[in-house]
């Protein structure tokens, strides 16, 4: 029988943690400071790449759009 995910389980015990509220702030403010600089037609159905894998360094000069497949196969 095939395991059914427990969504309110892992909200509470790592999507809330302050460090993961923290992380998904920069992921977030980064979308938002690309958005400003290039439009919302060049990010749209994109991901924002932080090129030192740092999601508090919100430098231009370290984002990068990546379409969605390329960005998410990074992170080994």
């Amino acid at each position: 029988m095939p395991h059914t995910r427990n969504y309110r389980k892992e909200y509470d015990t790592y999507h809330k943690t302050e460090r993961q509220k923290k992380r998904r702030a920069g992921r977030n403010k980064a979308r938002s400071l690309v958005v400003k600089k290039r439009g919302k037609a060049a990010v749209q159905g994109k991901d924002v790449h932080h090129a030192d894998r740092n999601t508090t360094n919100n430098n231009l000069s370290n984002l990068k759009i990546q379409s969605k497949k390329q960005n998410r196969g990074n992170n080994k």
